[in-house]
């Protein structure tokens, strides 16, 4: 599995625009993981191989089985 970090934005229907094109020799299905950007925070603040490094961990987590479904991530979170 290869990586490409790209920025990009969220519209109001909840719809990714990426600002650029991705880097890919043919159509293909991708994985993504969207890290988003806190108000008030460098975007810079966090160094690219600290986030890799994350990628890199879950991407280990996800492929030994550690995941969990939707369903439970939902659990405990108050929509309001």
């Amino acid at each position: 599995m290869k990586a490409q970090e790209v920025m990009g934005n969220v519209d109001e229907k909840g719809q990714l625009s990426l600002d650029e094109p991705l880097a890919v020799e043919k159509q293909s299905r991708v994985r993504v993981i969207v890290l988003f950007v806190e108000e008030g925070i460098d975007e810079d603040d966090e160094s690219k191989e600290v986030v890799l490094e994350s990628l890199r961990k879950s991407l280990e987590e996800a492929k030994a089985g550690n995941t969990r479904s939707i369903s439970q991530l939902w659990d405990g979170i108050d929509a309001e």
